[in-house]
Order: structure tokens, then sequence, then C-alpha cells
């Protein structure tokens, strides 16, 4: 049985959108694109540390799967992020019938709930879903998600797409990890309550 992590970078007030680029995501008329710019080296190195150095598959929405790959497929795996994203599967739910051009990539269909509940069943590496914010919605709606990974900057934009929306059904996570980054930035890895290893560091 493997499990589900979720990676998400949001705001203050709860908003994941379009954190690193201005042009990431601009539907819903958001404007705030590149919230996280001031504090994106000093995270993403946090990030490689603590989340992302042992081996994972990936699970993706196709706008984040796209945006991941103009930026990371052509870097040299010198550099480790890079590295550990070209190398790893990555299940991307699609409805396009365009190609996955990505290294290891396998394109999800059809009822998207029971390919990752099957996904799940199978022994394997941990999953991770990076961005992704229609999927995560999907991921939690039917309780498939096993770990929270929030990194909370010191930002409010005070519209855009949140984490967690109204409707969203009653969970219960146990702190497993925390930490405050140099910038500020706060990290907080989040267990669903009832799995196994519920030790943590806390710092």
């Amino acid at each position: 049985m493997r499990k589900l992590a979720v990676l998400v970078f949001q705001t203050l007030d709860g908003v994941m959108q379009a954190p690193s680029q201005p042009e990431e995501d601009m539907s819903g008329g958001f404007t705030y694109g590149g919230w996280a710019g001031q504090y994106w080296n000093d995270v993403m190195e946090q990030v490689s540390q603590e989340a992302m150095a042992q081996p994972y598959d990936l699970l993706l929405g196709r706008q984040t799967y796209t945006l991941f790959a103009a930026h990371f497929a052509s870097l040299n795996n010198d550099n480790p992020i890079a590295r550990q994203l070209n190398n790893a599967k990555k299940y991307v739910v699609t409805s396009t019938e365009e190609p996955l051009k990505w290294p290891h990539s396998v394109k999800i269909s059809g009822n998207i709930v029971d390919y990752i509940i099957q996904l799940k069943k199978q022994s394997g590496l941990l999953l991770q879903v990076h961005g992704s914010w229609q999927l995560i919605q999907t991921l939690l709606a039917n309780q498939l998600v096993d770990e929270l990974r929030l990194w909370t900057f010191p930002v409010i934009v005070g519209s855009g797409k949140r984490l967690f929306t109204e409707g969203s059904p009653a969970q219960q996570f146990h702190l497993l990890r925390s930490k405050v980054g140099e910038s500020g930035v706060l990290m907080h890895f989040y267990q669903k309550h009832g799995d196994n290893n519920t030790t943590g560091e806390i710092e």
C-alpha cells in the first residue's frame, strides 16, 4: 500500500494559485501570480531537503505537468530538483490526446478516482502531488490524501484558488514536522489520523 502526499505552497489566507510566476495561472482574473517570488530560493532548498530527497513518483494535473515539463525537462541533471523530477515516474491526469513528451510519463483518464485508489493499493514509492489545484480538490473530496506537506508564506492576496474550499469533507490530521525558514515561511507536515508512523520531529 503506497501513501499519497500533497505538497502545497499557500499564502496566509490559504491561496495556492500561481505562486511562482505572474502568468502561471490567471484563471478567474487572478492578478497576484508570483507572490512567492522573494522567498523562492530559500523555500526550494528546504523542499528539496525535507520533502524530495527520497525517491518518489509524481501525480500531477495537466496544467502543472505542462508547467514543470517546460522548466525542468531541459535542465541538466546537475540541478538536484531537476534530476529528481526528471527521473520520477509521472502519472498525469489529462483529458487531452496530446502526447506526454517528458520521459517516464503515464496518462490517466476516465475514472480518475478508481485509478488512483488502485494505484495506492500497489506496492511502490510515495506518490507526491505538486500544485494541481483541481486534482487536489478531487483527492480531498474522496479522502485519498495521507499526508499534507504545507509551506505557508507571509503573504495575503485576498482572492484566488484556496487549498481548502467550502464543502471539503471533515478529516483529522496530526502534526509530524514543523519548521520556520530563514525567510519566515512556515513548513508543516501533517499525517492523516489513524495512519502508522505517527511520531515525528518538531523543530
